[in-house]
């Protein structure tokens, strides 16, 4: 029988390497998600990965068991993700995005056409500014202020980012669902 993650963790506080195995074998594939929301690249994802677990294991007396562990060690991926993903900013020019326009929904739009895949696809080619709000609010469930806190903007301009992201998304995912119509 797999070892409990509680067993794990105080395996990795005793320097074991078998417990430090077994908690990447265990998180690992979950993080590993969370970083490739946030980087622009597999590759990059994988670095964020496994400074996540150098981390983990380096900050192990910081967990206090006041919630999940999976939950604590997830915090550390999205912030670790989010820190590259901002060195990656400070590389390169950033890319502003052009405004959304509003959408108006004609009744029975095909959505239902699109696969999961088309939608993950499409949240992917957002502007990174956007995906990054998008993800941190819709699927990590952070708040505005916590995001505008984690990202150095204002909770105005979070919302404004999240807003412009779901229209454009929307947009892209209308015109993904009558392109794909027979």
């Amino acid at each position: 029988m797999a070892e409990s993650i509680d067993a794990l963790v105080e395996g990795c506080r005793r320097g074991r390497p078998a417990a430090q195995r077994g908690l990447y074998e265990r998180l690992g594939y979950q993080l590993m998600g969370v970083c490739l929301r946030y980087c622009p690249s597999r590759a990059e994802a994988e670095d964020a990965l496994q400074l996540t677990f150098v981390k983990i294991f380096t900050r192990l007396d910081q967990f206090q068991h006041q919630g999940p562990f999976e939950a604590w060690a997830r915090r550390i991926a999205v912030t670790t993700s989010l820190n590259l993903w901002r060195q990656h900013q400070q590389r390169g020019p950033q890319l502003e995005a052009e405004e959304a326009n509003e959408v108006h929904h004609p009744d029975g739009t095909p959505f239902d056409q699109l696969s999961a895949d088309d939608v993950v696809r499409q949240m992917n080619a957002l502007p990174p500014g956007y995906r990054t709000v998008l993800n941190l609010y819709a699927i990590e469930g952070y708040s505005h202020a916590e995001i505008g806190e984690l990202l150095g903007i204002s909770e105005g301009t979070s919302k404004s980012q999240l807003s412009r992201a779901r229209r454009l998304l929307e947009e892209r995912l209308q015109q993904q669902a009558h392109i794909s119509l027979p």
